[in-house]
């Protein structure tokens, strides 16, 4: 059964030295992914949970047990044939999106195909295609330093994509965003997922993003403790606020898109500055409504 399966961890040991200290970080972990399936990791600071991520993403390398990505099997790579594993087969999305300052967003997403020697008209082509796909193509031309923190990991979650790799490993793609930026990134996230058909393994701390995967592992002192569907992961106290400023943001869009027709109307706005504004605000707002509606919420 084990084609049916993106990931599979047997028997994971992880130990960091430092000094004469020993850290066991992972002790016998085991974990399955299937294919195409969304899995959130949530726990504590210091659990595990990143320590999983990068040993799956070939970045790190396990003390003992063993990892299979896609049928390939991790333990024993050399360095070389990490990077190759890497290259081709996991696109990485970090906490810091990582992207190049003095590079626009189109550019970042272009650079990891221009590595492999993609010839030019096939780079745009999909530069294009995955911008439109995370809502950005009308912020192609910008850089980092113009965009807000959300449309940043947006262009990351693109770049991550560039090269077509079948798994997503996001290591707190949330973890500096605002609740607002948070909810859009995570949607995207889950539409990445479910239209473009890429295994995804998110690690978080929020319970509320995790909720909108498959399902949620809780991983505690470097086991997995629980494996559960998304509902049976209780926020009790935390949904209620959380929906309450999700409709207040709609809300408050709703009033900034009335606000431009007429702005735009008395010709206070160009009229590029009203479509690129406009559709901003609307696809964020199309967003929040997707969050809700994931929430059972009437908005």
């Amino acid at each position: 059964m084990s084609t049916r399966n993106a990931v599979i961890v047997r028997d994971l040991i992880k130990i960091y030295k430092l000094g004469d200290i020993e850290v066991q970080a992972l002790r016998g972990l085991n974990v399955n992914v299937r294919r195409g399936e969304m899995v959130a990791i949530i726990g504590v600071s210091g659990s595990g949970k990143s320590t999983l991520l990068n040993i799956i993403g070939g970045l790190d390398k396990a003390t003992a047990g063993s990892v299979k990505v896609f049928e390939t099997d991790l333990t024993g790579m050399n360095v070389s044939e990490l990077v190759n594993f890497r290259r081709e087969t996991v696109g990485h999305v970090f906490q810091n999106m990582n992207l190049i300052s003095t590079l626009t967003a189109a550019e970042n997403v272009e650079l990891p195909m221009a590595a492999l020697g993609i010839k030019a008209e096939e780079r745009n082509a999909r530069v294009n295609e995955l911008l439109g796909v995370v809502g950005m193509l009308e912020r192609k031309d910008h850089k980092p330093g113009e965009l807000s923190g959300g449309e940043q990991q947006r262009i990351a979650l693109a770049a991550a994509l560039a090269n077509d790799p079948p798994l997503v490993l996001a290591d707190e793609p949330t973890g500096e965003l605002d609740t607002e930026n948070a909810a859009i990134v995570v949607q995207y996230l889950r539409k990445v997922n479910k239209e473009l058909g890429k295994t995804i393994i998110m690690v978080t701390h929020d319970p509320s993003i995790a909720r909108v995967s498959d399902r949620i592992l809780r991983i505690n002192d470097g086991v997995v403790q629980a494996d559960v569907s998304p509902t049976a992961e209780s926020h009790e106290g935390h949904s209620g606020d959380y929906a309450d400023h999700l409709r207040q943001r709609v809300s408050e869009i709703e009033t900034t898109l009335a606000g431009l027709d007429s702005q735009f109307k008395q010709g206070v706005i160009s009229g590029d500055e009203y479509v690129e504004q406009q559709t901003g605000f609307k696809q964020t707002a199309d967003v929040l409504r997707d969050e809700l509606n994931r929430l059972g919420v009437v908005h």
